[in-house]
Formats: structure tokens, sequence, C-alpha cells
């Protein structure tokens, strides 16, 4: 079991979409560990690494040993002028993330950036901007819903009604903080945007995806740091209460508390409420069982109860369809729209977020 989400990468039977060498990727900015899974998706989905670059070669010589089939670029802009790369991934520190998407839609190549994709509403507008003058897409790693195999299948008995209208969503997401591990920019809150805009970011985009909302108000959010005086800037805990304009309302909680005798990063839950029944996704591990498998759904409708654990079954289906919608200019994985409106509500409940007592 992995001990640190940092460090998270899942792997899958590679499903191509596309033969060796049709389609074209390269990776930037080594900052964060969910990089790995990141590339890891987009080649089981037939995608073909060439190039790597960051300023630390250690980074990089990291990189190489999981990715032996890239090549070391010299600089930034090698990898931003090559005439095969047709969409760049990049986990770069978080406030870091936007500039480097510009720079990246600019030079005529799609982006794929690890959550949060940006910090701030200015960092959006600038973004929207981008995608608008260029046509090209700024797509983001939610990876808590498009890289969990529960959280996949969650989403397709949604779309087969089996609970019918999703009411409520409630997320979970604690993680395990590791802090010696951690880097010096994830412990200063202008780089990392805060606890909501930062692992927030996952649980206010399934909300909308789950519920299928395309907007939502943030109705109350706070933040506080209750146990890392040594980390001033640094928050550990978090939630907020949403309402989307479908009617649907949104509770979540994210921290890093997740205490040393579990055998996961995070024991990340997440409860859809329907009309007609509702769904729990145990996402990295059913705790206090025999199991060292996460991905369980348990469904309970008017069929009965039901319980699914569909690790290695349901597979990441995002990745083929953002390559084929990279390739027909298509939007079947994410719309720009929906992955937009997650980083914006993300920043607005970190914005208005009260200081807990």
């Amino acid at each position: 079991m992995k001990q640190d989400g940092m460090t998270y990468a899942p792997k899958t039977k590679p499903n191509p979409v596309v033969k060796p060498g049709e389609f074209v990727f390269s990776a930037l900015a080594l900052d964060h560990g969910h990089i790995y899974g990141m590339c890891n998706g987009l080649v089981e989905a037939g995608a073909t690494l060439k190039y790597v670059y960051d300023p630390d070669p250690e980074k990089v010589k990291q990189f190489l040993t999981t990715f032996p089939q890239a090549t070391a670029a010299a600089s930034k802009e090698e990898v931003l002028r090559d005439a095969d790369t047709q969409l760049i991934a990049a986990a770069a520190v978080t406030n870091l993330r936007c500039p480097l998407g510009i720079e990246v839609l600019h030079a005529g190549k799609d982006y794929f950036t690890d959550k949060a994709p940006l910090t701030t509403l200015e960092q959006l507008a600038q973004a929207k901007d981008a995608v608008k003058h260029t046509g090209k897409k700024y797509m983001v790693y939610y990876s808590e819903r498009i890289h969990n195999e529960g959280a996949v299948f969650a989403g397709e008995l949604i779309a087969q009604n089996a609970v019918g209208r999703v009411l409520q969503v409630i997320g979970l997401g604690p993680h395990r903080l590791n802090a010696k591990n951690r880097p010096d920019w994830f412990f200063v809150k202008e780089q990392y945007g805060g606890i909501l805009c930062d692992i927030g970011s996952h649980q206010i985009e399934q909300f909308l995806y789950y519920t299928g909302a395309k907007d939502a108000q943030v109705l109350a959010s706070q933040v506080k740091n209750y146990a890392h005086p040594q980390y001033p800037e640094l928050e550990d805990f978090g939630d907020a209460m949403l309402l989307a304009d479908n009617g649907s309302t949104n509770y979540f909680r994210v921290d890093w508390f997740t205490p040393d005798g579990l055998r996961t990063w995070g024991d990340g839950r997440t409860m859809i409420l329907g009309t007609e029944g509702y769904i729990e996704i145990r996402k990295y591990i059913d705790v206090a069982t025999d199991s060292t498998q996460g991905d369980l759904v348990i469904l309970v409708n008017k069929a009965g109860e039901q319980r699914f654990v569909v690790s290695g079954q349901v597979g990441f289906p995002f990745f083929g369809a953002l390559i084929l919608d990279c390739v027909h200019r298509t939007e079947y994985a994410m719309t720009q729209e929906h992955a937009f409106k997650a980083a914006e509500l993300c920043v607005r409940a970190q914005m208005q977020a009260q200081a807990g007592k």
C-alpha cells in the first residue's frame, strides 16, 4: 500500500487508443509526484513519451528510471519547440502551473496539468484567455476521480440511473502529511494555494461531475492549522458546503491527519445520495479488514444491497479519451468549462474561508 499520496501513481492494464508514435507527449516540471500517475495514464492509453525536462537533474534522473523511453531535454524551450510533441504533461509548483500552461498553449501544444491548475481568479482569467486565443486544451489531473477505479465505476452507475437523481455528494479527503518528505514550497501558502484550493479541488470536481452541475456557489468554508505550529502557513484542516445550480448540495472535508496506523495514505471516501438509492466509494482501502485493496463501491437501491470490488476491472478511460480529444478536438474526457469551473470554485472556497477555532 502507498504511504504517501504525493507518490501515488496508479497503474492498470494498457488499453491503447492510438498506435505507437501516433500521439506524442513530453513532460515538464517534476515538482509533484503526480507527474508519474499522469504519465502512466497517458502511456497506458498508447501515447508516446518523448522528452522530459526539469531544472533539477536529480528529478530527471529519477523520472528516467521509471520512464526510460524518454529523452532528457536540454531546456524547457527545446520541449516547447519540438514539432512532434502534441501535449505537455506538467506538475509544477501549484502557483506556477498557470504561467507554464499559458506558455505551453502559446507554443501550440495542449496542456495537462496536475491539480489544482491555478491559485487565483486572475490566473483563471489568464488561462481562459489563452485557451480562447490558441484553441488549445488546458486539462487537469483531478486524480481522485479520473484515476480511481471505484470513482470511475460510481460515475457509470450514476449514468445508468442506479440511484436516480443525485441530491448530495459528501466527500472525505484525508491525507498523510509525511512532512519530512515534502518540498519547502508545500508549506508556503502563496505557492500551494491553501488546502481548499489544493486537495479540495478533487472534492469540488467530483461534486460537479456526479451531479451534472454546471455551476455552484460556496455557501460556507473554513480552514485551520490545528496541530502544526512549526509550519505556520500550512492549513491542516478545511471543509466547505456548496449548492449547485441544479439544487444538489455538497459537503467535503480535507485534512492532513491520516494516522500512522492506516495502511495507506488516506481513507478517501465519497457518499452519493440519490432519489432512488445511494453509493459509497471507499477509494483506497476497506479499513479493519484483511483486504489491502481499495476501489470498493457499495450500492443500495430498490434492487437491494451490493458490494463491488472493481480494482483491475474498470480501468481509467479518461486518458484514452483525452488523447482522442486532442487528436479530434472533441471534449469527451472532460470539457474545458468543467475543468475551469472546478478550479474557480476551489479558489472561491479558499478566498472566503473563515479561520476555524
